[in-house]
């Protein structure tokens, strides 16, 4: 199996094969194995890349908890008001990304902005024009 990753995998230190071992999804097969072989070569433990499996799971479930609980702020408003609004009125798979809060809150928002625009329109067609 030839090794024309730059930089060569052979070249990489101990810590980022390791990286790579933990985390194979992330990662191309040929690479995958071509790292695995240089940590049998290395005589690395396997405990040590069972570990760096068990460090790239606990962050993964790390980004997703985040993802989850992340949610709009006033300052989401004040200071990228286009950019939210956007998002919020045309984005329709915050939920399938693990944005669960944002999601509920699109959600929310959505039938709020629907309000206000029947509302505006209603008052709109019952006032009298001035001109």
């Amino acid at each position: 199996m030839t090794d024309d990753f730059k930089p060569s995998i052979k070249s990489r230190t101990t810590e980022e094969l390791l990286a790579i071992a933990g985390a194979p999804k992330k990662w191309n097969e040929r690479a995958l194995k071509l790292a695995l072989n240089e940590l049998y070569n290395r005589k690395v433990d396997t405990k040590l890349i069972d570990h760096a499996k068990y460090v790239e799971k606990r962050q993964l479930e790390f980004e997703a908890l985040q993802k989850a609980t992340k949610s709009y702020q006033i300052s989401d408003f004040i200071f990228n008001l286009k950019g939210t609004l956007f998002e919020l009125i045309f984005t329709w798979e915050l939920k399938k990304d693990g944005y669960l809060l944002k999601a509920q809150q699109q959600k929310t928002f959505r039938i709020s902005l629907i309000v206000v625009i029947l509302l505006v329109y209603l008052l709109k067609e019952l006032l009298p024009s001035t001109t």
